[in-house]
């Protein structure tokens, strides 16, 4: 493989929500009624916008992270994932790739720095690289 197909040009997360107002309205009162739960969005929201650490991280990261939600993903993305959600995606030059699925974004615990070290620990599992 290529050198550059392996190289991570970004970063997309899926929620597992949906992106309409009464998706996310229903995602909010069953994750307060224990009925319904996202890794990712624990960690990049509070309880209404983002969190500001979760933020700073992004802005820290090096490449851009898009994040989707399970309505709205790119159907590349539907394709790899199916119903796995949430989800982190690394997006390269041959397509993407898996990094995060649900599980392992429920061991970050809502941290977004927890987060960026799966990140940086599941691209060198799969052998990738960030962008110079």
């Amino acid at each position: 493989i290529e050198r550059e197909n392996r190289t991570i040009k970004g970063l997309v997360g899926v929620y597992n929500a949906e992106g309409t107002l009464r998706g996310e309205l229903t995602y909010w009162v069953g994750a307060r009624l224990g009925r319904g739960h996202c890794g990712l969005c624990d960690i990049t929201h509070g309880s209404i916008r983002e969190k500001a650490e979760w933020k700073r991280c992004r802005a820290e990261l090096p490449v851009p992270f898009d994040t989707f939600h399970r309505d709205d993903q790119p159907d590349e993305i539907r394709e790899l994932l199916g119903n796995a959600v949430p989800a982190v995606v690394a997006q390269t030059d041959s397509g993407f790739v898996l990094l995060l699925g649900p599980e392992l974004l429920a061991l970050c615990e809502g941290s977004p720095a927890r987060l960026v070290d799966a990140l940086t620990s599941a691209a060198l599992q799969v052998g990738l690289t960030w962008t110079q």
